[in-house]
């Protein structure tokens, strides 16, 4: 194999980005005092250079390199963009909470860009062994951001959680993914689905697809596999927890796609069932234990179970609109669950960290701007009409509407209005009770900044999501 059959023009983000993340790697400790600042200024440069590189190579024809190992598809490229932009949001709303507390260090945009070389690898791999390298690599970065905060035993803890209950998962899926191989005798993910759709189905195909779905929805924290989720979201710092729960949602519905879709296709009617119970688990579980939650932390989080089941339903109606709803839906919860978790890093400051609900109390009194950034954030989230959680959650419906299941269209509904109690609340605390701390709020134009754009975002594809739509649509060729 020559480097000319290899095609490498269509990694060539991959590339940048490995170089770059290396650079960033040995920049820090030669340059101890500016390390930080350097590091930073490098990372957003090396995500808007991705985004322009990715942008310039867009295409409608689905390119393959390495061997059909990487394959390079509109749905690919447009996940990337929404990384580059998640990645480049959290880093700049990051900033100033890891100044304060003593822990801006180069590290943590270094271990951030190896975690998108492993979301990148994840979105655009053909190919077994790939597809769980990439995770991998993801998972590994974001174990070490969980314990960034040295000296805090819940960070500390909620890493160990989160790598005992990841290596679990990670083991699931390989063994999954060896029987998948093992019965169809490749792994490429195109030949797999055309092996499976030659062959006969046996038990061991059966146990395979049962194995990759525990795997992959153990890794995405989906109800019942959610254990590890709510704890590691408290414990980790509130900047670390901001990065797992915006960008590495787009590179799980790749994982999610390229399995049980390009991969296991033909075997639709073995992993559409479990998609379904898992789903509604989900949304169940996230909406009803949430209302418990004193925690804003724990709220979001649950919060967070309950979208990744609404996630599901798009995957699970079999469709390419289903596919382009679910990815909608996606990017608004990325954008959503950004402004929420923000608004946390907002209201710390040096020694304090605003993570219970009372901590809300009086916002509009605080900052009026703010607050209506947050009201924008929780109507969103709760999909109240002509915001852009709205109509994600209405596209979504409609694909399972569109193959019968009326019945689940309905169970959704009924857990989303469950949902929106505890949102609306949260706005209640923010507009109608007094505050409990009156001193000013500490953050500087680049937090507030990036907030006031997740809010806008809110408002703006609520009253105009026809681009969007026709973006996540034009992902699937449609």
């Amino acid at each position: 194999m020559t480097l000319a059959s290899l095609n490498l023009q269509p990694v060539l983000p991959e590339i940048v980005l490995a170089a770059m993340a290396c650079l960033i790697l040995l920049v820090d400790p030669f340059l101890p005092k500016r390390g930080p600042t350097v590091s930073f200024v490098l990372s957003i440069l090396t995500l808007i250079a991705l985004f322009v590189i990715t942008l310039v190579q867009m295409d409608d024809h689905v390119r393959m390199s390495f061997g059909d190992m990487v394959v390079n598809d509109p749905m690919a490229d447009v996940m990337k963009l929404v990384v580059y932009v998640l990645v480049a949001a959290v880093f700049v709303i990051s900033r100033t909470y890891l100044r304060q507390r003593g822990i801006d260090k180069g590290e943590y945009y270094m271990l951030g860009l190896f975690g998108v070389l492993g979301m990148m690898i994840t979105i655009s791999s053909n190919h077994l062994l790939l597809l769980y390298l990439g995770l991998e690599l993801m998972s590994l970065a974001m174990y070490a951001m969980t314990a960034f905060k040295r000296d805090d035993g819940r960070a500390s803890e909620a890493a160990m959680k989160y790598f005992v209950l990841g290596a679990l998962a990670s083991g699931i899926l390989l063994y999954g993914m060896s029987l998948l191989y093992g019965v169809t005798g490749d792994l490429t993910l195109t030949a797999i689905a055309e092996s499976v759709a030659s062959g006969e189905e046996s038990m061991a195909l059966k146990a395979a697809v049962v194995l990759i779905v525990v795997g992959a929805v153990f890794k995405m924290g989906i109800a019942p596999f959610h254990m590890w989720l709510p704890d590691v979201y408290e414990g980790a710092p509130t900047a670390v927890t901001l990065y797992l729960a915006a960008a590495p949602k787009i590179a799980a519905l790749a994982l999610v796609l390229r399995l049980l879709v390009d991969g296991m296709g033909p075997l639709f009617a073995d992993w559409q069932p479990m998609l379904i119970v898992v789903a509604m688990l989900s949304m169940a579980i996230g909406n009803v234990v949430a209302i418990a939650q004193t925690s804003f932390k724990r709220m979001l989080t649950y919060s967070t179970i309950g979208h990744v089941g609404f996630i599901l339903l798009g995957v699970l109606a079999g469709t390419n609109e289903g596919y382009a709803a679910a990815l909608f839906y996606t990017i608004a919860y990325a954008a959503m669950t950004i402004g929420g978790f923000g608004i946390i890093l907002l209201l710390a400051r040096q020694g304090f960290e605003a993570e219970s609900l009372d901590d809300l109390k009086g916002l509009n009194d605080r900052s009026p701007v703010m607050a209506f950034v947050f009201l924008l954030l929780m109507f969103s989230m709760a999909g109240i009409p002509f915001t852009f959680g709205f109509w994600a959650k209405l596209a979504v419906l409609q694909s399972v509407v569109g193959i019968g299941l009326w019945w689940l269209a309905t169970f959704a509904v009924v857990t989303a209005v469950i949902g929106a109690f505890y949102y609306l609340r949260a706005v209640k605390m923010v507009y109608f009770d007094a505050p409990e701390d009156t001193s000013p709020i500490e953050a500087d134009a680049n937090v507030r900044g990036v907030l006031v754009l997740s809010g806008a975002s809110m408002l703006i594809f609520g009253l105009y999501p026809t681009g969007l739509t026709a973006l996540s649509a034009g992902a699937f060729g449609l």
